[in-house]
Parts: structure tokens; C-alpha cells; sequence
């Protein structure tokens, strides 16, 4: 008997009420932004802003304006953006005892140019979406409703960051994708936080397992700090001529993850389709993976938008928070404490029982539930459930927050099962004590089909967040971690499939 429970789950399919939509959103190679980009050859560096200079003026005005004829209609403000590239190579300028000031307008322009180059952010995949309520939601016709739809876009390299697209969906959930914007733009990043020293020390060690020369730069600040202060403090300890290359590789390291908390600013006449979130610190410079985005509501009724994502620089995850009220404005932070690691990260939509509360997989391979009086901070974590069907086996995680329902709080989740492929599946919490499950679906809501199969990663559907709309529970997925699309279930049809404990 047990034997053929074991096959029966293994092989069967989906939730038949499930419906599948046939709209299809696959990367686009057009999309592409401007990247500095600078040898590591110090001399072949010198060489080329060499060359450039000893160019006339008249040769300058040449390749500059065929730089510029070719470029500037697939960026915004591509003067902008060489002008800014000159001044992240302006010391070695100077390192060359040239004076800045004799070098004309369309020099330092064409010097930008030469480093600097394009890079097409979904050239690869667009997949492992997440939809929220838009905050704007005026100029629309009776029923409809407009979305957010957050993407992890890959390219070149397998470098992920955060791409929007926008949507209206009508009465009948009919959704219609809005045309996305011909530019993509960069924000301006701002470095403004305010450190705590005990929680950026912590975190660095327990990242990069190091504090030696981490002591010698936090003993020279208060226990509150900036980042000029920071980089004050890190000055005086390079001149320390005892200073071994470990030492100055970690100090490195150190400045690099204070980036990691950041603020980027969008300008106001970008479309939201134009907008991405491309790696700006160390600690996500092989990319800003699977944001799972949520319209939490405060205790003031006012709403704010969330995002918890994994920020990978090839070695290490950090997990992190995304925050903004507008789409314009995003603020981004690491998540501190015991429990706050590994991938998969979910806020609640609202405090629970005056906490805040995560789904997290912090050992990898079962679901769990932390509360936290702060949003930054996770110290406790509860287990709330493991792998039970074969279709589970290998390792659970959620599929994006908690929706809140009348019978009880709704967690999609993922999982993986035999030959490595993933299924969505769905359990229910209760409303006043989410850390107990009180139902739960024993037969995947969703894994690939025939068409679904194939892609980056064979027999793959993922999710980072789904929505209720007209009884009808909304699921944007990806598909074999190359494309995305999405599926509806009415939210009558899955409460019926759903065994109650």
C-alpha cells in the first residue's frame, strides 16, 4: 500500500482547476542600460586615456559625434552618463600629471565612452515574478484594477537585478501588459544611512569571518555612524604602512558591503517599465535574485511597498530589504540576526499580534515563521513545516508572502521533488497564530507541463508572489527559469481541494 501511495503522489499531476493563461513574457535582448567598466591592466588603463589625449581636437570632435550619433537614442542622456564614467577614472588623470582643467568638454566625454559599456539586462531569462496592488489606481475603467509585476531579469554573466512591468487586470481577470518603455534607466545612487556599529560589525564577520582590521576601523567611530565617516575612519587606517595586502583586500571588502545599504532615486518622467534595479554593492555584484515584493499596511492604515531579495557576489547570499512607497524611491538594507540568512525570505502583509512576521528557510529545506518587534532584526524562528509528500522531499520554501484570507492566511509554496522538478503547492494558517498550519493541499497546485518543461533549468514553475483579485487567486510564474506567465484558480475551487486539520 505504501508503495503505490509513493507512486500515486509522485506521478500525479497538478490541481485540474487550475487554468492556465496563454500570455507569455519572455526576455527581451533590447532592453540594455550603460555599465563603467575598467580593465584591472592599471597600465593598459593609462595607455588608452593616453592615447585619447594626445588626439586633436578636431579627431575628438569626430569620434565623439559619431559616439554619439549611434548611442544616443538608445539611452536617455548618454552625455550624462560618459561625463559621469570620465569622473570614476579622473584620478588616473591625474596619476598621469595631467591637469583636469586643460582637458576640453568633448575629451573627457570621449574618454568616458571608452569606459563604458552596454549590457542587456534580460538578454537571458525574465522570470521568478511577483505581483502587488499599483498605488496608482486612477484612470480606470469600472472593474479593473492595476498591478505591479516585478521580475528577475539575467544577462550577460548570469547578473540578475529587479525589472517592473505594469498591468490591468478587468472584472473578469483578463490581464493586459502594458507595453514596456524603448529606454531602461539606471537611478542615481545615494549613499545616505545611518550605521549602527554593533549590527554592521556583526554582520560583516558573519559574512566574511574576519575582524582584525575591522576592530581598527570601528574603534575610530561612534557607536552611531555615516558613511563619510566611515570612510574617514578607513583612511587613517591605510596609512598604517604595516598594512599586509589581506589586510587592504579586507578593507575593500568593508566598503563594499557598507554599500550595501543605499538609497537609488528614479526620475520622475520614467515609465515604470524603464525602471531597474541593477547590483550596486559588492555583496550583490553577481546579482539581486528573486524579490519577493509586498503591499504591507502600517499600523496608521498608511501602506508601504517591501521587497525581501538575495544579494549574491558569487560566494556569499545576503539576504535584504528593498523598501519604497512610490516605485520612484527605493531604499535597501542587509536583514541582521541569527535567522535572517539563506534565500526565500517572505513578509507578512501587516503585523501579526503587534510583530512583524517572515516565512524563511534559513536551514534550506523547510518552512518557517519569525516575529520581530523590529523589521531588521530576526532572532527566533519556528518551524512550521517540512516535506511530507515525495513531490516535497528534496527541500520546501515559500513562493512569496502570506495572503490573507477569511479561513486563514494563505502561503503558496515551492518545492522540489524526484529529477529535481519543482511544484507550487499551498498551505493555510491560521489568522491569530499563523505558526500553525491548519490546512493544506496534498497534490502540487502546479508543476511544468509538456510546453513548460524546457528552458534555462528544465521542469521548473516558481513563483515570488501572487495576488487575490475577484475570488480568483492570480499566480505570475516562471517557466524552466527562462519566461513567465500565469495561472487562476477561483479561491473556492482551492479551499475545496484543501484538506483541513
Amino acid at each position: 500500500m505504501y508503495l503505490e501511495f509513493i507512486y500515486f503522489k509522485i506521478m500525479s499531476v497538478s490541481v485540474k482547476k487550475v487554468k492556465r493563461n496563454p500570455l507569455r513574457l519572455h526576455p527581451n535582448s533590447k532592453r540594455i542600460i550603460t555599465r563603467f567598466y575598467r580593465s584591472s591592466d592599471e597600465e593598459r588603463v593609462e595607455m588608452i586615456i593616453k592615447n585619447i589625449l594626445n588626439l586633436s581636437e578636431e579627431e575628438t570632435n569626430f569620434i565623439l559625434e559619431q559616439i554619439l550619433k549611434t548611442f544616443s537614442k538608445r539611452h536617455r542622456d548618454i552625455s550624462k552618463i560618459l561625463k559621469k564614467n570620465y569622473s570614476e577614472i579622473k584620478e588616473i588623470v591625474k596619476r598621469l600629471r595631467v591637469n583636469d582643467i586643460t582637458i576640453s568638454k568633448k575629451k573627457k566625454l570621449l574618454i568616458g565612452s571608452y569606459f563604458t559599456q552596454e549590457y542587456s539586462i534580460e538578454s537571458a531569462a525574465l522570470f521568478n515574478p511577483s505581483i502587488v496592488l499599483d498605488p496608482d489606481q486612477f484612470n480606470l475603467k469600472k472593474g479593473e484594477t492595476r498591478v505591479i509585476i516585478s521580475f528577475r531579469a539575467t544577462g550577460e554573466g548570469h547578473i540578475s537585478s529587479i525589472v517592473f512591468r505594469s498591468a490591468v487586470i478587468d472584472e473578469d481577470n483578463n490581464i493586459s501588459i502594458v507595453e514596456p518603455g524603448n529606454l531602461v534607466e539606471l537611478p542615481e545612487t545615494v549613499k545616505r544611512f545611518v550605521y549602527d556599529k554593533n549590527r554592521f560589525k556583526n554582520k560583516f564577520e558573519e559574512i566574511e569571518h574576519n575582524g582584525d582590521v575591522l576592530n581598527k576601523i570601528m574603534e575610530r567611530l561612534n557607536d552611531k555612524f555615516i558613511y563619510g565617516e566611515l570612510m574617514r575612519s578607513i583612511v587613517e587606517v591605510l596609512k598604517d604602512e604595516k598594512l599586509s595586502e589581506f589586510d587592504k583586500a579586507e578593507i575593500n571588502k568593508i566598503k563594499w558591503f557598507a554599500t550595501s545599504h543605499y538609497e537609488v532615486t528614479y526620475s520622475l518622467d520614467t515609465a515604470l517599465s524603464e525602471r531597474v534595479i541593477f547590483p550596486v554593492s559588492y555583496s550583490e555584484t553577481n546579482g539581486i535574485e528573486d524579490a519577493r515584493f509586498v503591499r504591507f499596511t502600517n499600523d496608521n492604515g498608511k501602506i508601504t511597498y517591501y521587497a525581501t531579495y538575495t544579494a549574491y557576489n558569487g560566494n556569499t547570499v545576503l539576504s535584504t530589504l528593498l523598501e519604497t512607497k512610490d516605485f520612484y524611491h527605493f531604499k535597501t538594507k542587509p536583514l541582521n540576526g541569527k535567522y535572517a540568512i539563506d534565500k526565500g525570505m517572505a513578509l507578512f502583509p501587516k503585523k501579526i499580534n503587534g510583530k512583524y512576521a517572515m516565512i524563511s528557510r534559513y536551514d534550506g529545506y523547510a518552512n518557517y515563521i519569525m516575529f520581530s518587534d523590529n523589521l531588521n532584526i530576526w532572532e527566533t524562528a519556528k518551524k512550521i513545516q517540512e516535506p511530507v509528500f515525495p513531490w516535497e522531499f528534496i527541500k520546501l520554501g515559500n513562493a512569496g508572502s502570506p495572503l490573507e484570507t477569511e479561513k486563514g492566511w494563505l502561503l503558496i509554496t515551492h518545492s522540489v521533488g524526484p529529477m529535481r522538478k519543482y511544484s507550487l503547492g499551498a498551505i493555510l494558517l491560521d489568522l491569530k497564530d499563523p505558526s500553525k498550519v491548519i490546512a493544506r493541499l496534498e497534490d502540487p497546485l502546479l508543476t511544468a507541463n509538456e510546453e513548460e518543461r524546457d528552458g534555462y533549468v528544465p521542469n521548473i514553475v516558481y513563483s515570488c508572489g501572487s495576488i487575490i483579485l475577484n475570488n480568483e487567486l492570480i499566480i505570475p510564474y516562471a517557466i524552466s527559469d527562462y519566461a513567465s506567465t500565469f495561472a487562476t484558480i477561483s479561491m473556492d475551487a482551492l479551499f475545496d481541494e484543501m484538506v483541513f486539520e
